[in-house]
């Protein structure tokens, strides 16, 4: 909600997607969420930026492996870098900028087939609540943008809001 809170013509623009979806019902529903593209834009783009698990679970390499000449010896313990993956600019324009436009349109999803995106990780050991928590995510915030108003109290000004991390267990 921070980068919405810090972007309100981003916050904008998702309060009139939802207003035209939910007309009459005056609340979200699962049966909704297809039909929001920047929603959807917005939570690829905080998975992005803010992924729940930073580093994904530890693998061992299998056999000894050469990566631009430097080799990984067999039994090496690896971690996949969420974090880094989304703020490298190998991969993405101006990274550390929230910029849900990004994925409109396009075909990066959060499946695991994509390794831009995977904050459920991929493969064998893809987190088996995937389809319930993305969905989940979604009724969530649509529900926080549609029926709350939020902005910054307190004289603050959006530009110094502190967004720096720290790893630590959130309950």
């Amino acid at each position: 909600m921070t980068e919405l809170i810090r972007n309100p013509k981003k916050m904008t623009k998702a309060i009139n997607e939802l207003q035209t979806v939910i007309t009459k019902k005056r609340h979200i529903e699962e049966s909704n969420i297809s039909k929001l593209p920047y929603l959807h834009a917005i939570i690829k783009e905080i998975f992005k930026l803010h992924p729940v698990v930073p580093l994904l679970l530890p693998h061992k390499v299998e056999g000894d492996i050469e990566i631009n000449s430097y080799l990984v010896p067999k039994n090496t313990p690896t971690l996949v870098n969420m974090w880094a993956i989304g703020r490298d600019y190998n991969l993405w324009s101006t990274p550390t900028s929230f910029k849900p436009e990004r994925f409109l349109g396009s075909k990066i999803d959060i499946s695991g087939q994509e390794f831009d995106l995977i904050p459920f990780g991929s493969g064998i050991r893809i987190c088996v609540g995937l389809p319930l928590a993305y969905q989940m995510v979604h009724l969530v915030v649509a529900t926080l943008i549609e029926k709350f108003n939020w902005e910054v109290g307190g004289g603050i000004k959006l530009e110094e809001m502190n967004m720096d991390e720290k790893f630590e267990l959130s309950l």
